[in-house]
């Protein structure tokens, strides 16, 4: 009798330590989720996660915000994204796969279906209610420990005012070398004018040959001036 009340005494003390570790777990796990949970909600890059029927399981704010809908859950990621174009050379694997336009849905039924990996594009985005975005989009799988995939996880961006400042920069680069072209177009005409005033001996010749360089090395000052002034205006707006 006393070896079984012992054995019962240890079993009760097991049980026990069972439970208080089964609780303990399951705290962590509540604590896990939560905090997950507060990360997701307090992203600024919006993040949907599809299910493997193509189908959105869950959004965070920052999704709804950007992509304009007052909850995606159960949309389709043509449903949502709706014909949005990839930018050429944003990182689509199908550019080179045909000449056909590569859609941001396209690109998550390729990691849903195909069992591509992750893949980063861009693209021009218009909400439901005809505001214009330029959003970067992130589809990574989502796979469970043994490598079944699970669904897609989508993070998006909206980056609209690197868009806008890339654009600004591309047009000041254009600008940039049409004004050197210009320069240079204006200091050969002045080069010219100087070897010809050098080999003149005509002395009226010599002084229009002098009128003419002061009146390009005008132009030109003026042309490098409202090329200093467009730059410190452009300086002064991305600030």
């Amino acid at each position: 009798m006393h070896l079984y009340n012992t054995v019962i005494q240890q079993l009760k003390q097991q049980k026990h330590e069972l439970h208080v570790q089964s609780k303990a777990e399951q705290q962590r796990a509540r604590l896990t989720e939560s905090f997950s949970q507060a990360v997701l909600l307090n992203l600024s890059s919006g993040v949907l996660v599809f299910g493997p029927n193509g189908l959105v399981k869950t959004g965070n704010p920052a999704a709804k915000q950007i992509l304009g809908f007052a909850s995606a859950t159960g949309m389709s990621a043509r449903d949502i994204f709706r014909g949005a174009v990839v930018r050429s050379g944003s990182g689509s694997h199908r550019e080179d796969e045909s000449s056909e336009p590569v859609h941001v849905a396209d690109e998550l039924e390729a990691v849903l279906c195909e069992g591509s990996g992750r893949r980063h594009v861009e693209a021009d985005y218009e909400t439901p209610a005809g505001a214009k975005r330029f959003v970067a989009v992130t589809i990574s799988p989502v796979l469970a420990e043994d490598g079944t995939q699970l669904g897609a996880a989508c993070l998006i961006s909206d980056v609209s005012q690197v868009e806008c400042i890339r654009r600004e920069q591309h047009l000041h680069d254009e600008i940039s070398a049409e004004k050197a072209l210009q320069l240079r177009s204006s200091l050969a005409t002045i080069s010219g004018y100087a070897q010809q005033l050098a080999r003149n001996r005509d002395l009226d010749l010599a002084c229009q040959l002098a009128n003419d360089i002061a009146h390009e090395a005008q132009q030109l000052d003026e042309s490098i001036g409202e090329f200093l002034r467009e730059g410190r205006t452009a300086a002064a707006g991305s600030r």
